[in-house]
């Protein structure tokens, strides 16, 4: 089932500069790169080519017409196709990742499975020139200070002699290569693990798998530990308590009834982690340890960062999750009522926006405690239904 539609994004929605004001900026961000120490020619000159693209702040500004569930999310991304050819590559560079994992320890799989999510194992990188999408970007009001940033990075990157201007591609909001690393992460943790004398994200498969050890390591990575596990709670578990703001010792967790997925005690370790349950009560339960917090710095998403972890298992070799369940799509404009009917109810989920975030979650858990429903803190249609009856309880 298809849970997430696009919309076309009008252009209304899209605010080009006019052409004299593009060179205007363009020729501000010149200057700013001298200032932040650009010296090469060959920067500089890119730089005074770029062009804009009116279609990159259609995709900025574009947003999807639906809610994507965790299940679709998942089932678009730990593919069979997609856990087989895992297996292939890790087998196929076994050796470059088994360094890897020396040096920075992060097992194979892991590498593997970013590799997977990211460009589908390098089949697809992106075609867009960064220059030219970062400086649109970085013209545009709405994000300028950060894309101007990483724009100054990716003229660093060019000025180090890593790559030409002209090859320089990536995707519309500039992330590149293998691992589609932006080019401030690029600057900040990228190797050359060839010993070429350059890095190159895009055509060296040690540099990518390299750099993204580096990264990992850089934000955290804990080596020895998974990311997680799929766990089953006991029917008294209180859901409150589902959240990553709420880390408890598995020992802890294991008195509190928490058992492996499989219905087997959880395996004695020193480590803390944190229950949550992406899909609600009704969905699969996780409990998830400092490398599940570590993904989510490579990405901000709860979904991706359980994919990752996932995916990488199933690399490995263990198999799919034990759940069965099914969920249904909430569309931007029902997430904003419940939004608005929250705030209405003095649960502050604050500025309606379709989008289900952390406050938003919290506002629900609240409600869902006040009108004793299970506290999961999960949007669906029951809640929008319980949500209208407390409205109209009220009114009446």
């Amino acid at each position: 089932m298809k849970c997430v539609r696009y919309v076309a994004p009008a252009l209304l929605l899209t605010s080009a500069l006019a052409q004299a004001d593009f060179e205007a900026c363009r020729d501000r961000l010149q200057q700013q790169a001298r200032d932040a120490g650009i010296t090469s020619t060959t920067a500089l000159e890119a730089l005074a080519r770029v062009e804009q693209r009116e279609r990159i702040l259609e995709l900025d500004r574009s947003q999807p017409e639906f809610v994507q569930t965790f299940q679709a999310y998942l089932d678009q991304r730990v593919t069979a196709e997609r856990v087989q050819r895992g297996r292939a590559l890790l087998e196929q560079h076994g050796a470059l990742l088994g360094q890897v994992h020396r040096d920075f320890g992060v097992p194979p799989a892991y590498v593997v499975a970013f590799w997977g999510l990211e460009t589908h194992f390098g089949d697809y990188f992106g075609r867009v020139p960064v220059l030219d999408a970062l400086a649109t970007l970085a013209c545009d009001q709405r994000r300028s200070q950060f894309f101007t940033g990483e724009l100054i990075d990716a003229l660093r990157i060019i000025d180090a002699g890593n790559i030409a201007p002209d090859n320089m591609r990536g995707s519309w909001a500039g992330a590149m290569g293998h691992m589609q690393f932006m080019p401030s992460t690029f600057i900040a943790h990228a190797v050359d693990y060839d010993d070429s004398g350059r890095i190159d994200v895009w055509n060296s498969l040690a540099d990518a798998f390299g750099s993204a050890g580096s990264f990992l390591r850089g934000i955290g990575w804990q080596p020895g530990e998974r990311w997680g596990r799929e766990v089953s709670l006991p029917d008294d578990f209180d859901y409150a308590e589902a959240s990553l703001n709420t880390r408890r010792s598995i020992s802890d967790w294991a008195d509190r009834g928490v058992r492996t997925a499989a219905g087997n005690p959880l395996p004695s370790a020193d480590m803390d982690g944190s229950i949550i349950v992406p899909s609600g009560h009704n969905g699969p339960a996780f409990l998830v340890y400092e490398n599940f917090r570590v993904i989510m710095r490579w990405n901000r998403s709860i979904s991706y960062a359980l994919a990752v972890g996932h995916l990488a298992d199933r690399i490995a070799g263990m198999g799919a999750l034990y759940a069965d369940w099914d969920e249904e799509a909430l569309s931007i404009e029902a997430v904003e009522e419940i939004q608005r009917h929250l705030n209405t109810l003095g649960h502050n989920s604050g500025e309606p926006d379709g989008m289900p975030g952390p406050k938003t979650r919290a506002a629900i858990r609240a409600f869902q405690g006040a009108v004793g429903r299970t506290p999961d803190g999960h949007p669906d249609h029951e809640l929008l239904d319980a949500l209208r009856a407390a409205l109209r309880e009220t009114d009446a």
